[in-house]
């Protein structure tokens, strides 16, 4: 069994640069849907003081318009939600019970920012014992110079499958 767990796509962080993946993330959710696939959100969701904050400001103040999933990509009651304040989707959440529950075996991750929380969201997912796939075209960088750098790095070190989305379509 697999999972699509869909990272930090929410109104705080997404701006025109982020933009450019919505649609093939949206697509990717439906692809998902259409095939049984369960999809996850690793939602950033902060308290105050966090200490994330000192590296990056206040962001996805839980409770806030900010730490909402984007309107094109809102959860249904179908889906599940985890929140998350650390990069790792799994470190203090409960997404590894979650994924055991379900009986994933493989998760598919996609969304922001390619080299903080997909990386560190692969890295626990790899350490857990589950089998990685990451979609090119439906994650991206904070720094343009570190996508294709990350997605080799995952690639090696956690053996990750690097696909499109057209491939993971058919």
């Amino acid at each position: 069994m697999r999972a699509l767990i869909v990272i930090d796509m929410l109104k705080g962080f997404i701006g025109d640069k982020e933009r450019k993946i919505v649609d093939n993330v949206k697509s990717l959710i439906d692809v998902c849907k259409r095939k049984g696939i369960p999809v996850i959100y690793a939602c950033d969701s902060h308290v105050p003081g966090d200490r994330e904050f000192k590296l990056w400001g206040e962001h996805a103040l839980r409770g806030t318009e900010d730490a909402e999933v984007i309107d094109e990509l809102k959860p249904t009651n179908r889906d599940y939600v985890v929140y998350k304040r650390r990069y790792s989707g799994f470190f203090g959440t409960d997404l590894d019970l979650l994924l055991k529950e379900l009986e994933v075996k493989e998760v598919i991750l996609c969304g922001i920012y390619t080299e903080y929380c997909v990386k560190h969201t692969a890295a626990d997912a790899f350490f857990n014992g589950y089998d990685v796939t990451i979609v090119r075209d439906c994650v991206l960088s904070y720094e343009d110079k570190m996508q294709e750098l990350m997605l080799d790095y995952m690639a090696k070190a956690y053996g990750a499958k690097i696909v499109s989305l057209e491939q993971l379509s058919s």
